[in-house]
């Protein structure tokens, strides 16, 4: 049987005695200035999955939350949308009453009764007021087509294409006309010979 440690040669007296065991340094070279040691790339790879999770993670979460964003901006709208006039139907009940009250009343006598209609037209006329609602009446003004709605053309001595009777009143919303005023507006005056 071959021996498995090979004897060393006997040291002489000059010699120094060598040693034949591997160093502690030699497991990992020393790090010299400058020069970087890779880490192994197992490593790497479980750090970048880890931060692959992280990253993966976050958007789920941002994702998540701006779904969230979504359907509470929807109903949100929904609401606004649906109870848009909330304030204006509650400033109208007053109305209502006012004219329940005055069908009601058992003496209807005529001046009774014009007293009650005068105070629902304030009541009414304060609610438009409060909601942006204006009238257009635009007797003496220029036509505006974008404003009003001729009904018929008479012959006048006013100025061709002014208003001179409003058959029915207009309404506009802030700067938005939601009914525009039937008008009857001038026309040239018809030349007799």
């Amino acid at each position: 049987m071959p021996d498995p440690d090979p004897p060393t040669p006997p040291a002489s007296e000059g010699d120094t005695p060598v040693d034949t065991s591997v160093p502690a340094s030699a497991e990992s070279p020393p790090e010299e200035p400058g020069i970087e040691t890779v880490p192994d790339t197992g490593e790497l790879l479980r750090q970048a999955e880890l931060k692959a999770q992280e990253h993966h993670d976050a958007w789920l979460r941002a994702k998540a939350e701006a779904d969230n964003i979504r359907k509470r901006t929807q109903i949100e709208l929904a609401n606004a949308y649906k109870y848009s006039i909330e304030s204006l139907a509650a400033e109208l009940l007053p109305v209502k009453d006012s004219l329940e009250a005055t069908l009601a009343a058992d003496s209807a006598a005529l001046e009774a009764l014009k007293s009650g209609v005068d105070l629902t037209l304030r009541q009414l006329s304060a609610v438009f007021e409060k909601a942006n609602l204006k009238e257009i009446n635009p007797v003496g003004e220029k036509f505006d087509p974008h404003r009003h709605q001729a009904i018929s053309v008479l012959p006048s001595e006013k100025e061709p294409n002014t208003v001179i009777n409003v058959l029915q009143k207009g309404y506009a919303l802030h700067d938005r006309v939601i009914r525009p005023a039937l008008v009857t507006i001038a026309g040239p005056k018809d030349v007799q010979a």
